[in-house]
C-alpha cells in the first residue's frame, strides 16, 4: 500500500476527503500536514489556534506535521519553504492528498510543484458537486463551525456559526455551498474520523485586513494579485 500524507486545513473539505480515503483503504495515511502562520501561531487562512489544531489531530489519531510560514510570505519564499518541506515529506510518503474541489489553477500549481520532487498529488473530491458534498458531510454526522468569512461576501453573523442546513440555505446565491472560492473557512470538531469530539468555546469576533506581500519575482499577473483583503474571524478557545 502506498504511503500518503494529507494536506490538512482543519476544515470540512479536508475532513470529508480524509474520511473517503480512510474508508477506501487505498493509501496508508502517515500524517496530517498543515501550514501555520508564525506571526499569530494559528492555522494559515483559517485563523485557528495551534492548540486546537493539535487537539484535532490527536482526536483523529494521526501525527501532525506543521509547516511554519510568515503571515506576509512572498510567493518566492513560499515556494522555497514548500519545496524544502516536500523533499522532507517525500522520505515518508510518495502521495500528497488535498481536499480541493474545483480550483483549476491551484490544482495545476500543486501538481507541478510536487512533480518537481517526485510526489504525486491526489484530489478525492475533485469536480464533484459542492451542494452534494456539503449534504454528504452533514449526513455523515460531521460537525463544523465557521472560523473565518470573506467580509466582502458575508457579514459578521456568518462567522462563529455551526454549519447546518439552515446555514447553507441562508448563504447568498454567489457563495459556494462549500466555500470553495474562499468565502468561508471552518473548524471540524466531531464526526466519523474522530475518536472523540474536540472541546472548545467561542471567543471574540474580530475583523482583519491584509495586504499582499511585495515580491518583484512574483510569477502572478496584476490581475491575479487582486485579492480580497477583509475577513471576519471568530476566535475559538480550547476547553
Amino acid at each position: 500500500m502506498e504511503k500518503a500524507y494529507f494536506n490538512w486545513s482543519s476544515g470540512k473539505d479536508s475532513s470529508l476527503a480524509l474520511h473517503r480515503l480512510l474508508e477506501e483503504g487505498k493509501y496508508d495515511i502517515v500524517k496530517l500536514v498543515t501550514t501555520v502562520n508564525t506571526d499569530y501561531n494559528r492555522v494559515s487562512m483559517h485563523g485557528l489556534r495551534n492548540e486546537l489544531l493539535e487537539l484535532q489531530a490527536d482526536a483523529i489519531g494521526l501525527p501532525l506535521h506543521k509547516i511554519p510560514l510568515s503571515g506576509n510570505v512572498s510567493m518566492k519564499e513560499y515556494d522555497k519553504v514548500m519545496k524544502s518541506q516536500m523533499e522532507l515529506l517525500k522520505q515518508q510518503a510518495s502521495i500528497a492528498v488535498f481536499g480541493d474541489i474545483f480550483l483549476e489553477d491551484l490544482k495545476k500549481y500543486r501538481e507541478e510543484r510536487l512533480s518537481e520532487v517526485g510526489i504525486k498529488a491526489v484530489f478525492p473530491l475533485w469536480k464533484e458537486d459542492t451542494k452534494a458534498l456539503i449534504d454528504e458531510f452533514l449526513d455523515l454526522g460531521f460537525k463544523a463551525i465557521t472560523v473565518c468569512v470573506n467580509a466582502k461576501l458575508l457579514g459578521a453573523s456568518f462567522v462563529g456559526r455551526v454549519i447546518d442546513r439552515d446555514f447553507i440555505k441562508e448563504l447568498p446565491e454567489n457563495v459556494d455551498p462549500c466555500g470553495e472560492n474562499g468565502e468561508f473557512h471552518t473548524f471540524v470538531f466531531d464526526g466519523p474520523i474522530f475518536k472523540k469530539a474536540v472541546p472548545f468555546k467561542i471567543g471574540e469576533k474580530v475583523h482583519r485586513t491584509y495586504s499582499p506581500a511585495g515580491d518583484d519575482d512574483n510569477c502572478f499577473s496584476d490581475e491575479e494579485k487582486s485579492w480580497d483583503t477583509g475577513f471576519w474571524y471568530c476566535d475559538l478557545l480550547p476547553q
